[in-house]
């Protein structure tokens, strides 16, 4: 197992965020009840492969250890996580990604959507995660299977997710068409913002 170490260093609370030992939970909705035995993750769209994975398939999988602090839009920030599970790259090579590939569209569970630059999520540090401490997630926390995208606010590590869709243009998903920034990078307080009124409508239906 490979181990990737993206931790801050001195300096490492981003602006108007507050160091917690807790890990709180939040999230919109119900907590789903995921059949692992029927789940399955999907990357379709611009992939020359498309795959349908289930969840013994994905476990099956090299796994890596990512090591990195965490950063809530609530303003709350968790040093030294230490994540379990599949490296998001492997993914995407493995669908081939076409060039003309610019952002994703990620798909989780109650038809949850965020959205993200392919060059944001296809990051060595990025994980489908399965586990966090060596302990597997807890539902509350995402589990079986939630994304982590450690360098930018943690709503957009999506909880329960589901699949990739691999698009030419940028569209706002859930959070984001309800007034969250586009990209979310903690270190420039991107919070807030104020998308495309034409790319809220294309999330809004997926």
């Amino acid at each position: 197992m490979t181990r990737v170490d993206v931790r801050g260093g001195p300096g490492r609370l981003p602006p108007g965020q507050i160091a917690t030992r807790k890990w709180p939970v939040l999230h919109y909705g119900n907590v789903p009840k995921v059949d692992t035995a029927t789940w399955r993750f999907f990357v379709k769209g611009a992939v020359d492969h498309p795959l349908a994975i289930d969840f013994a398939e994905l476990r099956a999988m090299p796994h890596q250890e990512t090591e990195c602090d965490i950063h809530c839009v609530t303003r709350w920030s968790r040093y030294d996580n230490v994540f379990g599970g599949i490296p998001v790259s492997a993914l995407l090579l493995r669908a081939e990604v076409r060039p003309n590939a610019r952002f994703v569209l990620v798909h989780a569970e109650h038809g949850f959507t965020t959205n993200l630059p392919l060059a944001d999520l296809d990051r060595p540090a990025n994980l489908l995660a399965l586990t966090h401490g060596s302990e597997p997630l807890t539902p509350e926390h995402g589990g079986p299977v939630r994304l982590l995208v450690p360098h930018l606010y943690f709503w957009k590590s999506a909880k329960w997710v589901r699949g990739f869709e691999v698009m030419d243009e940028d569209y706002a998903g859930f959070w984001e068409q309800n007034g969250y920034h586009m990209r979310g990078d903690p270190w420039q307080e991107e919070r807030f913002g104020r998308p495309d009124p034409v790319r809220m409508r294309r999330g809004a239906r997926e």
